[in-house]
């Protein structure tokens, strides 16, 4: 399993970069991967909550069972499992007069074709800094917020 990870500062609080990274409509103005979000059984990503998404890597349609393990302003800890499982953490802590955010993402081998494609896929969007790129974006939606 390969594992990738990123850090960013934002002019906001940890508890700022938290409603970024919980809400869905706030996760569509970051996520590198456009999503549709089928069903949250809370009105924002929480310890316990799940969840159900659909969206498409390298031109193949999937859907992900998502998983929140934990979510308060030191971390927000979530795992989703389809084709391929991810496991994903968001660090949060106070920096000076900002707050920073590092993201680790971990792709878990996926089962058949699909998910050979799809694990392939992933590996090289977050290789080629999809994973930056995300991290930046969330840092300036808080801002902003």
């Amino acid at each position: 399993m390969e594992m990738w990870t990123s850090t960013a500062r934002a002019k906001t609080t940890p508890d700022g970069l938290l409603e970024v990274l919980t809400h869905p409509q706030r996760i569509r103005s970051w996520s590198p991967v456009d999503f549709e979000l089928d069903e949250l059984d809370t009105r924002r990503l929480q310890a316990g909550s799940m969840a159900r998404v659909t969206g498409k890597v390298a031109g193949v349609r999937v859907s992900f069972e998502v998983e929140v393990h934990r979510a308060d302003a030191t971390r927000l800890e979530l795992s989703a499992d389809g084709p391929i499982g991810l496991d994903v953490r968001y660090d949060l802590a106070e920096a000076g007069k900002c707050a920073e955010v590092t993201a680790s993402v971990q792709v878990r081998r996926g089962r058949g074709m699909t998910g050979r494609v799809v694990a392939g896929a992933a590996a090289s969007l977050l290789s080629a800094g999809a994973l930056d790129g995300a991290v930046g974006r969330i840092a300036r939606v808080a801002e902003a917020a």
